[in-house]
């Protein structure tokens, strides 16, 4: 065997260590099964129809159709500042996607450069010039200046589609960041709805705290005259003037809610504080709109925040993909042309003075790979922590709207109810004066019946809220408020 033919063995011989050496090690790359979530939902709600109308795809503009109500959700939608910055982050997270695209592109780059060496006599550089000098019979500059212009370019062969499966990621992740902002989108427009029916409320009850004062006033008022007549005592006297002094204490606490209430709704429309304009009159007989909840599986498409955690999956399991391609080797390309010279005139002179290269490498891990597992792992771990996060979603939003249906019906039951009671009271409240004024009834029946009646009208205010926040509260649990702002 010639010294030739020993060396092309050695070779292959090389080659195929290496070959055998990779097929060992990446045969022990980790692998997992990705988990699937479960989205399950029944057919139809408890007690509820098949009907596929759905009031949560309806405009908010048409479901909260008073206007002083829909002109402060449509400020908030322009000012409100959490609102913005949600906006910036996926502004971010659409630049992301550029990003990662370009990370699988080719990177050219136009190099330009000039440089001075000077190198030692008694070096091989320094006799390579020298030589040089006497072949040409010219004197080698020396300094020696070397000046070149180029493009360069490099580009990592995607062959395991890490790069590309991270910039769908990428993708993915831009399109949660959306349906974050759409979630955001319908809390704000049901906060404010929340606050705005909050302080008409207040309003109504501050409006009753008043009346309320005016006629145990004229109760304090006969009672006094009852003295003088010596039909009454002083004990009557001062508990009806502790009772009209509590009610002057309530009017200030209720103007105080009413303060932070209307500064709570100039935050959220990203104002300093002033008045809020609204419609009180009539809100305890406001009649609730009828709500079609359709079908449970429409929350699918309807909620922000369950598309959202599947985008979040959707990219979670991507991502798996990439850690996993960590793995394996990665095959790079450099490549270059230019001009090189060591005097500006020759750069155009050619081909003399062209330059070009092209490099391929591989480059497998090798002692890091403990570092890449955990990684790999971690990536797994998110993958089915989202896939909890996506199910949990799913339920939640499933609840909610369970919840709110059975609230709603409890409400309207409980309304009835409490409108009668509020009638009968306010009725009792004459005929306690009356037979009081004939010695027929003690003064103790008279405030008892007027502060049953004051409690029971408070009550059918914060019952006739609580409706209106529960129209608020379906709408929000359907999806709804997000959809063409």
């Amino acid at each position: 065997m010639n010294k030739e033919t020993a060396n092309i063995f050695r070779n292959k011989k090389s080659i195929l260590v290496g070959l055998v050496s990779i097929v060992v090690l990446y045969s022990c790359v980790p692998t997992r099964a990705i988990q699937e979530e479960n989205a399950n939902l029944p057919d139809q709600y408890k007690n509820g129809s098949s009907d596929t109308l759905n009031t949560g795809t309806i405009q908010w503009k048409d479901y909260f159709s008073e206007p002083n109500l829909a002109a402060l959700i449509d400020a908030a939608l322009i000012n409100n500042q959490e609102l913005n910055i949600i906006m910036q982050r996926v502004d971010m997270a659409k630049n992301e996607i550029g990003a990662r695209k370009g990370e699988y592109l080719p990177s050219v780059n136009i190099q330009t450069g000039a440089e001075l060496e000077k190198v030692g006599e008694y070096t091989r550089n320094g006799a390579v010039e020298e030589h040089l000098d006497v072949r040409e019979g010219e004197e080698f500059p020396e300094p020696l200046p070397n000046y070149m212009v180029g493009a360069f370019a490099s580009w990592e062969v995607d062959v395991w589609k890490k790069l590309r499966n991270a910039k769908k990621a990428a993708v993915f992740e831009y399109l949660s960041t959306v349906e974050g902002k759409n979630f955001m989108v319908t809390n704000l427009v049901s906060e404010v709805a929340n606050s705005y029916y909050e302080l008409v409320a207040l309003d109504n009850q501050l409006a009753i705290i008043e009346q309320n004062l005016s006629l145990q006033q004229n109760a304090l008022a006969m009672v006094k005259l009852q003295k003088k007549a010596a039909k009454a005592t002083e004990l009557a006297v001062r508990r009806f003037q502790a009772e009209v002094l509590k009610n002057q204490s309530q009017k200030y606490e209720l103007q105080q809610e009413i303060l932070e209430t209307e500064n709570k709704i100039n935050f959220l429309i990203g104002r300093s504080p002033q008045h809020i304009l609204r419609d009180s009159e009539g809100f305890v007989e406001k009649t609730m709109d009828s709500i079609n909840a359709g079908i449970p599986s429409q929350l699918l498409q309807n909620r922000p925040d369950i598309r959202q955690a599947e985008y979040e999956l959707a990219a979670a399991k991507l991502n798996v993909k990439v850690a996993k391609a960590n793995f394996y080797p990665s095959l790079g390309i450099k490549a270059g042309v230019g001009l090189e010279a060591f005097k500006p005139r020759f750069l155009t002179s050619t081909p003399e003075s062209v330059l070009y290269n092209v490099v391929g490498d591989v480059v497998a891990p090798l002692i890091n790979r403990s570092a890449i597992k955990a990684q790999y792992n971690n990536a797994n771990a998110r993958q089915i922590q989202a896939v909890y996060e996506y199910e949990m979603a799913v339920l939640n939003a499933y609840i909610e709207v369970a919840n709110q249906l059975s609230n709603i019906d409890n409400l309207n039951k409980s309304y009835d109810l409490e409108t009668a009671q509020v009638e009968a009271l306010n009725e009792s409240i004459d005929i306690s004066l009356r037979l009081f004024q004939s010695a027929r009834a003690d003064y103790l029946e008279v405030l008892l019946t007027q502060r049953e009646a004051l409690e029971s009208s408070v009550e059918l205010i914060e019952t006739k809220k609580d409706q209106m926040l529960a129209k608020v509260a379906m709408y929000k649990a359907l999806g709804g408020g997000w959809d063409k702002q």
